[in-house]
């Protein structure tokens, strides 16, 4: 800190100097009228509808002899004295007026005037559901806590606000319900948020990756959801929450790999039918990160295993092509990855439109070369459409790079590296943690009921009475079960 503290009145004019270099910062001196004030302020963070509406017209106002007279006019209540050159600059450039009856004065009053800037609540678009609600989060802090405190009325609902990043000073609000939330976990995410040492933060899943057990991890330890229903829920269940302004995410935690394939989707249908469709991407995922390697083990070392009916159309497609299974499948996906890349870098109507043309024309081509076989192209193109039935973007991100060093292990050692290099990813499964929980939880350490009614399957609402026990919440019961008070129906005696 450049202030002096003997001199308030002069470091605080140095203070006005310094900012003044900014085109933006304004310095206005009223010398004529009942009274002198001085007022300074960045224009590009200010209301000036506010500032003309609610502060200009009271400072003509008579009886006002000192700030502490001054304070109680302003129909506004964030208004402070403050005699300190830092906090002074840190009120302007959070959206404060400053305002002195002298300019030699030490102190003066800073008076909220922010302009506050963003887009209105939209529909998911990451994680859209047919049924269920559609609100999202946005960029705007204050906002998405808003939608939080309606969905859950409860006094329990903690929030903790800290700034973090040196040059951005961006808001953090740290979210629990307290009673139910192990206050472990509360306590170890706050304290790496707070001892974290980086300037810059300008989404939350900047401060994710740092306040990660292990960040050099290829599989996400933080959950990030633009959905607020499914942040309620995971609040409820005994997770933590963070938010950070200037992001439309929100960062749950502790994260396990089962809840990356929970779609919010599956509670909005009957129990039975989420459930299938839980199972489905699982399978989904595990048929895009091992199809494309096994079909190259096979093809290279173990073609014996091939039926004769199908090895047959297998040879029959590879007749007259130049390359090995591994460098054809390798052309394949590197070619798949180049039209998502492309696609997502795209205005929208060009990059869907981009995506569709370029994967027929680029297929067919390709195929009529014999550059590949047309085999390999539907298991590339199956693989490439079952990584994206994860329900968080992270997950289908590592599932994409997930199958590279499988292709390289089947490619040297056939089954046996496959095999190798999927129990690489297991020991590293097993290793990893989230906020200290055990990321294959519950199937590591194993957790029956948690494993069938809160991964495998969805239960029906009547069943979820407990939270998962993985997350150790001081409450483990969500409600007394009881039973069934429908009255069953009897039927007359006539029929």
């Amino acid at each position: 800190m450049w202030f002096k503290k003997q001199d308030r009145g002069r470091n605080i004019r140095e203070l006005m100097r310094a900012l003044s270099k900014s085109s933006d910062f304004v310095h206005y001196h009223q010398n004529q009228g009942p009274r002198t004030y001085l007022i300074y302020y960045f224009k590009t963070l200010i209301d000036s509808t506010q500032m003309h509406r609610d502060i200009l017209p009271y400072l003509d106002r008579d009886g006002i002899d000192s700030l502490e007279d001054m304070k109680g006019l302003f129909p506004i209540n964030d208004v402070e004295i403050l005699s300190d050159p830092a906090k002074i600059e840190e009120k302007l450039l959070a959206g404060y007026l400053f305002i002195q009856l002298h300019e030699r004065d030490g102190k003066g009053i800073v008076v909220q005037a922010a302009l506050t800037k963003s887009r209105a609540v939209s529909q998911t678009e990451i994680e859209f559901s047919v049924t269920g609600p559609k609100e999202a989060f946005i960029e705007d802090l204050d906002t998405n806590l808003n939608m939080i405190r309606r969905r859950i009325p409860n006094g329990k609902l903690r929030i903790d606000e800290l700034t973090v990043g040196k040059a951005t000073k961006t808001n953090v609000a740290i979210l629990h319900l307290e009673g139910i939330t192990n206050k472990d976990y509360v306590d170890r995410l706050h304290h790496r948020i707070t001892n974290q040492n980086f300037d810059m933060f300008t989404d939350s899943s900047l401060l994710g990756e740092i306040v990660s057990d292990n960040s050099l991890s290829i599989f996400p330890q933080v959950l990030e959801t633009e959905r607020t229903d499914r942040v309620v829920a995971l609040l409820e269940y005994g997770s933590v929450v963070f938010l950070s302004n200037g992001s439309p995410n929100a960062v749950v935690m502790p994260a396990t790999l089962g809840w990356y394939f929970s779609s919010f989707d599956d509670y909005y249908l009957p129990w039975i039918i989420g459930s299938f469709f839980r199972i489905i991407r699982m399978f989904a995922v595990l048929f895009s990160v091992v199809a494309t390697p096994l079909y190259v083990a096979v093809l290279t070392y173990h073609y014996e295993m091939i039926p004769s009916d199908l090895l047959a159309t297998l040879v029959s497609s590879r007749t007259n092509i130049p390359f090995s299974p591994f460098m054809e499948a390798l052309f394949l996906e590197i070619t798949i990855e180049l039209l998502r890349e492309a696609g997502a870098r795209m205005p929208t109507k060009i990059g869907q439109t981009l995506g569709i043309v370029g994967g027929i024309v680029i297929g067919t081509a390709s195929v009529q070369a014999s550059l590949t076989s047309n085999v390999l192209l539907i298991i590339v193109s199956l693989s490439a459409l079952a990584s994206f039935t994860t329900a968080i973007y992270r997950m289908t991100n590592t599932v994409r790079v997930l199958r590279y060093p499988l292709l390289i292990f089947a490619a040297t050692w056939g089954l046996a590296g496959l095999v190798l290099c999927l129990l690489f990813y297991m020991v590293h499964l097993i290793r990893l943690t989230s906020l200290g929980v055990p990321y294959l939880a519950p199937v590591y350490p194993p957790r029956w009921h948690d494993l069938t009614h809160q991964t495998l399957f969805r239960p029906s609402y009547a069943r979820e009475y407990l939270r998962p026990s993985f997350l150790r919440a001081q409450e483990p019961k969500r409600f007394d079960p009881k039973p069934d008070i429908r009255e069953k129906e009897k039927k007359d005696i006539d029929e």
